[in-house]
């Protein structure tokens, strides 16, 4: 029986693919189309252009691409972020995902010695931050997927960076815990399991790896671990113990699927927790995509001013206990407005307010 046309249409648009310059022609033409195609309320990457190129690049075998810094980026083709980094208006963008939040990693994590980073993926932050801090800091990462720890691994070669460690661990609140990563209407996040099957690892805490590796302060822990972030900090009070100036900087991850913020994000578990240690907390306002950002400053929402309504989403926030680091042009406070960015929803809530940095 032969395929519906759908199927048809599909295997077409993967065998243009396969022709690189006609794929990047194609692609060219697809943001040219957004541009074109944009209107209040539709999502033209999700509803049009992101399915096309999805399909161009069904075919294809890991793909690479520099980046503003010099480093030279490759990925599978297999996740929204490789669509996003695809699909980037620039060249040569100075990020491959979540633009403020890289901005903000390099940042913070410039003259650490060491920095920490839970689900490193294939290294999108930590390969950058590695390169800037070559000779004299290390990266830590901790990615469980085998084929993403892989291509992580294969970054920092082709990038000659020697200064990071590979660890292919689930950060967690105990050491030796059997994990594996469950998926729920789109939503990842971590459970324990008690026998180990294909697709489990196991886990480490922030606090015995670094005894292990002797490392006495962390300057920078990042984490977007599928809604461990709770779990992993409420094991590492030996750090954030700290006083400070020597405690770490946090970044993670939040999302509505594994945090109540019903009563406000300023109440929820983790901000209370870390409020608890003398952190200053705040909401990164940023895009789960590829967006040129350079000339923005970032903006930053206390928990109590965040906009947290609409569909389930997630965003970065950031934890530091001398505000005093905050006080320079990069950085902006604005409240009332969602930290999620988005071109399709109301600008008044969903769009950077800030001038240039």
């Amino acid at each position: 029986m032969s395929k519906d046309p759908i199927e048809r249409l599909v295997d077409a648009l993967g065998a243009i693919g396969k022709d690189e310059e006609l794929r990047v022609r194609f692609v060219a033409l697809l943001r040219q189309a957004e541009v074109r195609l944009a209107q209040p309320g539709l999502d033209v990457r999700e509803e049009v252009t992101g399915p096309i190129v999805d399909a161009l690049h069904q075919c294809l075998g890991p793909m690479h691409k520099r980046l503003a810094s010099g480093v030279d980026f490759h990925f599978h083709y297999r996740s929204r972020i490789a669509r996003e980094f695809v699909l980037a208006q620039e060249a040569q963008p100075d990020h491959v995902w979540e633009p403020q939040a890289t901005r903000l990693v390099l940042q913070l994590g410039r003259a650490a010695h060491h920095v920490l980073i839970g689900g490193a993926k294939g290294g999108e932050l930590a390969v950058p931050l590695a390169r800037e801090i070559r000779g004299f800091g290390v990266v830590h990462c901790f990615e469980p997927h085998p084929e993403q720890m892989s291509m992580l691994r294969h970054n920092a070669a082709v990038n000659g960076l020697d200064n990071l460690r590979f660890n292919p661990l689930g950060l967690w609140g105990r050491d030796q815990v059997v994990l594996k990563l469950v998926r729920e209407q789109g939503v990842a996040r971590l459970e324990t399991v008690k026998k180990a099957t294909e697709g489990c690892f196991t886990s480490a805490t922030i606090v015995t790896y670094a005894g292990a590796q002797r490392v006495e302060k962390l300057e920078l822990i990042k984490l977007d671990i599928a809604g461990a972030e709770l779990t992993v900090l409420s094991s590492a009070e030996r750090f954030l113990s700290q006083p400070k100036g020597k405690a770490p900087h946090l970044v993670f991850k939040v999302h509505r699927h594994h945090t109540d913020w019903s009563r406000g994000l300023d109440n929820t578990e983790i901000c209370r927790y870390l409020s608890g240690f003398g952190y200053h907390l705040f909401a990164v306002r940023d895009y789960e995509s590829n967006v040129p950002m350079s000339r923005q400053a970032i903006e930053l929402v206390r928990p109590e001013e965040a906009y947290l309504d609409g569909p389930p989403h997630g965003f970065n926030m950031l934890a530091v206990k001398d505000e005093a680091i905050l006080a320079n042009s990069m950085f902006r406070f604005v409240s009332g407005v969602s930290p999620r960015l988005l071109k399709h929803s109301d600008p008044r809530l969903h769009q950077p307010l800030a001038g240039a940095a």
